[in-house]
């Protein structure tokens, strides 16, 4: 019995000493690696020095670059005035590089470039650098922000219908829009992000996120009473057909952006817009009498509103306010989509002329 039990504490102290010969074993691996570590470190923040310095060179020679090159064309033009005919074709294929290079080239550069933010990213997330150094940073992030708006348009989709066919209450009326300011919202600030980054969305389409974030604020806060009620059925029904076309533009755009990546014809970081660009032509005119409804279904909206506002029970400001806002949104959507169209039928146009 005894010797069992002093066999059994040879054994034991045996597997003790393995035991903490394998600890030490593992502890030298890994402090090993600690030390590679440190070393990879120490090259990784000296190269990130070197990043930030040829950053810093690049920003400044762009922007010597351009201020040579708005001198020199300044400069051109006066010289335009006193030149011969051959002369002045010299002139003008050096302001054709001149416009090319300050256009695109440079504007290409300073996606990968750090700089300061606009006013609007400014007052929301303060003096943070959000320029993403990598084209797969960029593309992740562009695919995130797309995948945002389906599924925000889908849950808007949802919450509309519900609203509007089963329940009528005031507070899940606030929830709806309360979820369409902070959808709106969200929205304008990750577009700026992306245009800090090289998106080349803008005009009309970028401001109509920022009337919509307005409106819906408006909404918000509009009181439950006569006029809200005489309205609300009709909102709802609106927003129903707007989360209805976003969703089919969003469906047949990103397919149509699809192919033209693929052909090379448009860049990587474009974007699925509310509205109809000319890009969109191909395969997606059938989404214009959607988009016209669409637009004048705000215009309508627009008429009610102020007819209500003149109504004698009306006392709340946001009538007349979503009024406006409604009158706004209308014509930066119609004239814009008229214009996109007006310019691809002139540019159709010009292709049969020149092919006559």
């Amino acid at each position: 019995m005894e010797g069992e039990r002093r066999e059994r504490g040879r054994e034991k102290a045996g597997s003790d000493t393995m035991s903490l010969q394998r600890c030490q074993a593992e502890w030298e691996e890994i402090d090993r690696e600690f030390q590679q570590l440190q070393e990879t470190h120490k090259v990784y923040k000296q190269k990130l020095d070197e990043l930030t310095n040829l950053q810093t060179i690049c920003s400044n020679s762009i922007s010597k670059q351009k201020k040579s090159l708005s001198d020199l064309k300044h400069n051109l033009q006066r010289c335009i005035q006193t030149s011969s005919p051959k002369e002045v074709e010299y002139i003008k294929d050096i302001q054709a590089q001149i416009k090319e290079r300050k256009q695109n080239v440079f504007f290409d550069m300073e996606a990968y470039l750090p700089k300061k933010n606009g006013l609007y990213l400014n007052l929301v997330l303060g003096n943070v650098n959000v320029t993403l150094l990598s084209n797969q940073a960029k593309f992740a992030y562009k695919d995130e922000y797309e995948k945002f708006k389906l599924y925000m348009t889908i849950i808007l989709l949802l919450g509309a219908i519900t609203c509007r066919f089963l329940l009528n209450y005031r507070v899940t009326d606030e929830i709806f829009n309360f979820l369409l300011v902070w959808y709106y919202c969200t929205l304008t600030i990750r577009e700026s992000i992306l245009i800090s980054n090289g998106s080349r969305i803008k005009g009309w389409w970028v401001s109509h996120h920022y009337v919509s974030t307005f409106l819906s604020g408006v909404m918000l806060t509009w009181p439950d009473g006569l006029m809200y009620q005489m309205f609300r059925n009709q909102f709802l029904a609106f927003s129903v057909y707007q989360s209805f076309v976003q969703f089919l533009q969003y469906y047949y755009q990103s397919g149509c952006l699809y192919r033209l990546r693929a052909l090379g014809e448009r860049n990587h970081l474009d974007l699925t817009v509310e509205g109809f660009q000319s890009w969109m032509w191909r395969g997606l005119t059938f989404l214009l009498p959607f988009l016209f409804f669409g637009h004048f279904w705000q215009l309508y909206n627009a008429v009610k509103l102020f007819g209500l506002s003149s109504h004698e029970e009306c006392k709340e400001w946001q009538v007349f306010m979503l009024g406006l806002t409604f009158l706004i949104l209308f014509l930066g959507n119609f004239l814009t989509t008229l214009k996109v169209v007006h310019q691809k039928f002139q540019k159709n146009k010009d292709k049969v002329k020149k092919k006559e």
